[in-house]
């Protein structure tokens, strides 16, 4: 019966559902894992299922060593099943309706020092047009704390280098005005009257291109970013978001206010932006912990 069941929902979702081929996949993954384990405690009827049931599950999800964020995703695909049973009047309850999803452990992201920006982008450095190129994106990246897909979908009608700032369309088509500093001013000026018009083979709106003269693409310039980090003599693990964090925890550390930073960020919620506070935290507890005579912890 719930394999009938879900057969239905698979109807439901690809008919009435927002969510892309591969999310659907993922749901159903997920619901035919979780009937195979009904069907191994004897249980094939929706009516069968408790809330006991369902704390049993997640038990065996975590037997298994399943990430919060795994069984918080499950839990999703879980949720959305039961309220179709209750919708087609199959169940009476939702019973996952007051099932708490697992804490997700904040990871705090990566950000690289001061002396690690200044060696990545000493390999910049150089007069071809790709050399330009890239030191104009990670100038922006850093300066102005961008998104990457932010960078890329900027169009050189966004740009008012002389007025010091650019227009970005962010998360959910949403304007901003983001203020460059004179060194990512300078980089771009650079590019814009030398590089990109040696790469350009055809009008193209975009204002990073790559050797071809196309838009530059995201896994294009995450390989870039990952070999300019290596000739750098950089260990961590680098991305175009490690710069954006660096641009964050450095204005943060230097004392700008926190809703000033926000807006710069495109952040939403202030929330979001918060995480950056616990970064300092971190470093204001080691240096007081390196430096100050009263500092020895006793354990």
């Amino acid at each position: 019966m719930l394999k009938q069941l879900l057969k239905e929902y698979e109807y439901e979702l690809k008919a009435s559902s927002h969510l892309s081929k591969n999310s659907i996949g993922a749901y159903l993954a997920d619901l035919r894992d979780y009937i195979e384990y009904l069907a191994k405690k004897d249980i094939t009827e929706a009516t069968d299922i408790d809330k006991h049931t369902v704390k049993q599950y997640m038990m065996a999800l975590r037997k298994r060593h399943a990430s919060a964020s795994t069984v918080s995703r499950k839990l999703s695909a879980l949720k959305a099943f039961h309220q179709f049973l209750l919708d087609e009047k199959i169940v009476k309850e939702n019973v996952l309706l007051h099932v708490r999803r697992p804490k997700q452990q904040k990871k705090l992201p990566d950000i690289l020092s001061v002396e690690e920006l200044e060696a990545l982008l000493k390999k910049t450095e150089g007069d071809t047009p790709l050399s330009q190129r890239n030191r104009a994106m990670v100038e922006l990246l850093y300066g102005s704390g961008l998104r990457i897909g932010e960078l890329l979908a900027l169009e050189t009608n966004d740009l008012h280098i002389n007025q010091g700032f650019i227009n970005v369309s962010g998360k959910g088509d949403k304007e901003r005005i983001v203020p460059i500093g004179s060194e990512a001013a300078s980089a771009l000026k650079r590019y814009l009257e030398s590089g990109r018009l040696k790469l350009s083979k055809a009008p193209v709106p975009n204002v990073f291109l790559n050797k071809a003269g196309k838009p530059m693409s995201r896994v294009g310039f995450y390989k870039i970013l990952k070999n300019l980090a290596r000739e750098a003599g950089i260990e961590k693990n680098v991305s175009p978001h490690t710069l954006r964090h660096s641009f964050a925890s450095h204005l943060l550390e230097a004392g700008v206010d926190l809703r000033y930073v926000q807006e710069m960020l495109g952040h939403a919620d202030v929330s979001t932006t918060e995480l950056y506070t616990h970064i300092n935290k971190k470093q204001l507890i080691a240096v007081y912990d390196k430096y100050h005579p009263h500092a020895k912890r006793s354990d």
